[in-house]
């Protein structure tokens, strides 16, 4: 485990930005695993620039996100579809056959879990996976409470995490109570793993992480045992 201490949230973007460059380079058919929220964005203006720049290519690449909402079509101006598209895969030379989200919207979803975690195998498992941390531990959309040994599947989101993700909401517009999201076990399974944290809020969590006890309460804690993550982490953003 290697903790990489940030005093900027630049400083940590292009470090991972840094890290995700390399992997590309080295195997231009590398298999991503992506995250949302406010974390990453930094890290995918940096990729952007790289792209056309000519540093680095997608257009080999494939990716798989970590999660997505119960309920939400992929043109819903909130699902983790569009915030792809808007952030990274619009601007660069990706092939929208090697992106893949969890389907919140399937009939069966039960059926989506199990055929996502086989997808995700049949590429060959992901070399390297980008992971944010919830204020609670969580991990993807792996609450407090979830198995380390969970697949992807579905889970209700707790009031904490809600609250964190409304702003991402329109005003009026109904926050989904479920997500479609890769189980703990689905993100250990990755080659490599990437966590991302900044800002004085994600601190506290950053602190319980660094003690290295286990506990399925949280869900962050299982990463400590991974044989190849590094931690970007800093203050006040």
């Amino acid at each position: 485990m290697k903790w990489i201490e940030v005093t900027t949230y630049e400083e940590m973007s292009r470090i991972a930005a840094e890290l995700f460059s390399k992997q590309m380079k080295a195997n231009p058919k590398s298999v991503l695993g992506l995250a949302t929220g406010g974390t990453p964005v930094g890290l995918y203006e940096v990729l952007v620039e790289e792209v056309k720049a000519g540093d680095i290519s997608f257009k080999d690449i494939t990716t798989f996100n970590l999660d997505e909402y119960v309920g939400l079509a992929k043109n819903s101006p909130a699902s983790y579809w569009t915030y792809m598209h808007e952030t990274l895969f619009n601007h660069v030379d990706i092939n929208e056959d090697n992106v893949h989200l969890p389907n919140g919207v399937a009939t069966d979803l039960e059926a989506e879990c199990e055929n996502y975690d086989k997808r995700i195998a049949a590429a060959g498992g992901i070399d390297l996976q980008l992971l944010g941390i919830g204020v609670n531990g969580h991990i993807g959309f792996n609450e407090p409470g979830t198995s380390f040994d969970s697949l992807t599947h579905v889970v209700e989101l707790t009031e904490s995490t809600r609250t964190e993700n409304a702003i991402y909401f329109e005003e009026g517009a109904e926050m989904p109570t479920h997500a479609v999201t890769m189980g703990i076990q689905s993100i250990m399974n990755a080659k490599e793993i990437v966590l991302l944290a900044f800002g004085e809020r994600k601190l506290e969590a950053m602190e319980q992480l660094k003690t290295g006890k286990l506990s399925e309460d949280f869900p962050a804690s299982q990463l400590t045992t991974h044989d190849n993550i590094t931690i970007i982490y800093g203050g006040t953003k």
